[in-house]
Formats: structure tokens, sequence, C-alpha cells
């Protein structure tokens, strides 16, 4: 993750600082400078801003989300950057590069405020359309007031910033019986290739010397699965993330090789979202559960390249994300999900059954974290868990090739298919601290489906539903 110098702020309480992020959608057109017709162009974006807006100052935010244009491209993974200055410099200006037809470009443009034209000056945009510096079209877009001012003012919050960085620290303190995890799930939206890159350290229960290890994947959307271990290797501590035997997680980059240097990375990591935890945020304070997982940032943009046999992947503005783990050791059963579902959406499920006695004949305890729209639900993340006293859990049926979680509240239901195709599969043994042992089977080319209902005056309609076709991560493990 990179480190930021504002998303750490804090103010002079001790507390983080506060920020600042809103949805904007515009609507407009756009004109190739190689074609004779005008092609309708939509932009859903959500802005998010280390700091509170300054109106007589200059702000700079960052910007993700979905441009559609007509017949030409559909990137839910448009991504850039806004400068906000109404007064100072009299303009908003945004850049978003996105992928259209497998070519890079970038949307250059601003709003021109001025005090003689107000709404005008701040509803429309006009831009160019540039590809590597070189001007490809131009267009323009227009805020819809009747139909999106309610949206816009709604969707404002100003949530605490939290540096992501800080996570990866770790929170092992010598204690035998331990694993600890920092692992990260990439898929390159030119190829379609999922890459996972694990590293664990593992303090053995009989109170032997801890120690670290790991492997890297990549899947191939055409190709077979190929992976790598590292290490064993002796474990010394690092206060900013994971380092062992030429092997690197440390805020804004992750490098290192396995296997005699036949799988080789260097990849820069950019935090898009704010920490997303999917178990309580206690948990993962205070070590209570048998274990805890939490993502520090819930997306992030990955640059670099992945080198596995010969072939380099180069890394462009790849969505992802990486996760944290912290506990006593594998679970019973389990299934995990992580799903980008575009436009800065991110779904997070993690269903496990205990190995501690009399709790392994127990259902799956379901723990998801839809963030949608800059907000995640449910708002507690107990709550699919334990339900209403016990009652009304989300439920989770694990199963390969498919599984599937199902769940509501007291407005809004869910049901999640996730679907793990045999060929797209990689099984691993995994080795508790205790020194049992458990199988996961895991692919970074799974296939979903998410329905997001919501009752509306006394039925229920579908308030958004994604397909994800070899985007979703995904695995279940076993004993």
């Amino acid at each position: 993750m990179s480190e930021d110098p504002t998303s750490g702020r804090a103010t002079r309480s001790g507390s983080p600082a506060r920020g600042t992020v809103f949805r904007e959608s515009m609507l407009g057109s756009l004109h190739l400078d190689d074609e004779d017709r005008t092609r309708r162009v939509r932009l859903d974006l959500t802005v998010s801003a280390d700091r509170l807006l300054r109106p007589f100052g200059t702000t700079e935010a960052r910007a993700t989300g979905r441009i559609r244009v007509t017949g030409w491209s559909d990137d839910p993974h448009a991504e850039g950057g806004l400068e906000i200055s109404p007064l100072a410099r009299r303009r908003i200006r945004y850049r978003i590069a996105f992928t259209a037809n497998g070519r890079r470009l970038t949307l250059d443009g601003w709003k021109a405020v001025s005090p003689r034209s107000p709404v005008t000056s701040m509803t429309v945009l006009p831009y160019t359309l540039y590809e590597d510096g070189v001007r490809v079209g131009t267009g323009t877009l227009r805020f819809p007031l009747g139909t999106q001012l309610l949206p816009f003012l709604t969707s404002f919050r100003f949530p605490r910033r939290e540096n992501p960085g800080a996570f990866l620290a770790s929170r092992w303190r010598g204690e035998p019986g331990r694993t600890e995890v920092w692992y990260t799930t990439v898929t390159d939206p030119d190829t379609g290739t999922g890459l996972w890159l694990h590293h664990e350290l593992t303090s053995p229960a009989d109170g032997s010397p801890p120690y670290a290890h790991g492997w890297a994947a990549v899947f191939p959307k055409n190709g077979l699965v190929r992976h790598a271990r590292f290490g064993p290797a002796s474990w010394s501590t690092h206060e900013s993330g994971f380092t062992a035997d030429g092997i690197a997680v440390r805020p804004g980059r992750l490098s290192g090789s396995a296997e005699d240097g036949a799988l080789r990375w260097d990849i820069a990591e950019r935090p898009a979202d704010e920490p997303l935890f999917t178990f309580p945020r206690w948990s993962w304070r205070r070590p209570l559960l048998p274990a805890a997982q939490m993502l520090p940032a819930a997306r992030s943009f990955y640059d670099g390249s992945f080198i596995h046999d010969g072939t380099t992947l180069t890394l462009t503005s790849a969505p992802g994300a990486s996760a944290r783990i912290y506990g006593h050791g594998n679970a019973h059963r389990w299934a995990w999900l992580h799903a980008d579902l575009g436009g800065g959406d991110v779904l997070e499920i993690v269903s496990a059954v205990s190995t501690r006695p009399g709790l392994r004949k127990l259902p799956p305890l379901t723990f998801l974290r839809l963030r949608r729209h800059g907000r995640t639900w449910p708002r507690r993340p107990e709550r699919p868990a334990v339900g209403w006293a016990g009652l009304c859990r989300f439920r989770t049926d694990i199963g390969l090739p498919t599984w599937t979680v199902t769940g509501r509240t007291a407005l809004r239901r869910i049901r999640v298919e996730v679907t793990q195709p045999a060929d797209r599969v990689l099984a691993l043994d995994y080795t508790d601290p205790d020194g049992g042992h458990a199988t996961c089977r895991n692919s970074e080319r799974a296939d979903a489906h998410v329905r997001l209902e919501r009752w509306w005056f006394g039925g229920w309609r579908t308030e958004a539903e994604w397909d994800l076709d070899g985007t979703a991560h995904a695995e279940v493990g076993t004993r």
C-alpha cells in the first residue's frame, strides 16, 4: 500500500482526520477524431479526498468508477483524480483513465466555474480524450440536475481517514500457536489473468522457532495454473510488513521470487478505498476470536510485472486487494470470496466452521461485507454471523464447484452464488501451528453472481445485480 502523508493525518486529539467521499454521475457525448459519428457517454464516479473539501482552497481527490461509451467501451475500473478548486482557481478538473478495446485512454477536462452562470459552469464538463498524450477525440459531459442532484447531495460522507500501510505491521508478539498472513489477489484487466501472492508466518504450538513461507500463483485465462512455494525461512520481525528470504510486503510494494527465479514479481500497490473489517473491528485489535481477517484497503490498483517461466505479465492499474489474517490457525471448513463489482463496489465474504471442540458441528459463521456507493452493508459486521439473538443469521452452503451465501436484514436481502471451475482451481496444503493439515482449493478466476434486493411497498425488488465472469477471487478449505 502506498504511503500517503495525508491518509494518516490526525487531529490534535490523536484521532484520524476527516475525509470526504461523494458520488457523481454525468451523461454526455464523445466524438472520436477518426469517426463521423457521435457516441453517448455515461460516467459514474466515487470521489474520495483525504481531507474536508476546502471551498476557498484546492483539494486533490481520487476518483474511481465506471465509464460507458456506446458501442466502444464499458470499463468498470476507470480511475484518476480531481482537482477541486471552485474559488481559488475557478475550476474543477477531471483526469480519468480507462480502457477501450485494449487502448489506454485519458479523459481530461474541467468545469470552468463562473459567477455569471453558476449552474451551467458547475454542471457542464467539456473534455478532450488522449491516448499516449495525443488527442483522439473531444466531448462534453453534463450533470443532470433533475435526476442526480438529490443522490449527489445524499452521497456525501465524511469518514475518518486511516493509513492502510499501518495495518501491514506484524501482530505477532512471540506467542506459540499463531498464524499470520499477508495475501494479495489481482486481476489483470487486459489478459484476464489472476494472481495470488500468499505470505505467512507460522509460530508452532510446541514452541519451535517461527518460520516464514508462502507461495505465488498465476491463473492464465488460457493455460494451466502455475504456482511455486518459497521458504520456509527464519522469521525476523519487520515493523512495516513481511520480509523473509528476499520476499517483501511493504507499504506500496510487493516483491520477490520463487523456485530459483522461475516466478518473479515487482508490483506497486495503490490503495483506492478505506479499510474493510470483515470481522468486527475489535476482533482485529483484540485477538479474542480463533482468527480475524481484514483488508487494509477494500480496493487497490496494481502496476508492475509478474514473470513466470520467461513470460512477462505487465500490470497497469489492475484491480485487486490485499488482506490480513491473524489467529490460531485455519478453520475446520471455510469459504472465502473477494469480488470487485466495479464502479467502486466490493463484496468480501468469509464463512467458517471452527476447529474448537463443540463448535465443529455448527453451521458456518458467515461474515459478509458489501461496500456499495461508499457505504458498508450490513452496518454491523456481527449481523450476518449472529443475526438477531441467534435468529436470521446469514447462511453459507459450502461445496464445490459451487457454493452459495444467502441472508437478509430488515429491508435488504442478498444471494451470492460462487462457481470455481475445476480447470481454474489450485489445491494447496496448509499446515497449522499445531501440526494439523487442511487443503484449500483456490481460484483467482472464479465466477460469481450477486443479487441484492430491497423490500419496497410490500415486495422484494432487485436493487442491484452483478455477474462476474472469471474475475472473482474465491477459495474453499476442508480437512
